[in-house]
């Protein structure tokens, strides 16, 4: 498919909204797919340090 110019392109033949609709659709899920799972293990990393900190300072000192 060729196109005259850059306009066209972002037209894509009356066909745009829906092109870079879905592209931006896709990427946004794409984001979300590797942002999460870092968010996920920052999450519970902090939890565990915390349940650690909690058993050392409850543990019965000898």
């Amino acid at each position: 498919m060729e196109f005259n110019s850059f306009a066209e392109f972002i037209a894509m033949g009356k066909h745009g909204f829906y092109v870079w609709l879905s592209y931006g659709i896709t990427a946004v899920i794409v984001a979300v797919n590797v942002v999460q799972p870092i968010l996920r293990r920052r999450r519970l990393m902090k939890e565990q340090a915390q349940h650690l900190r909690r058993e050392k300072h409850n543990a019965p000192s000898t």
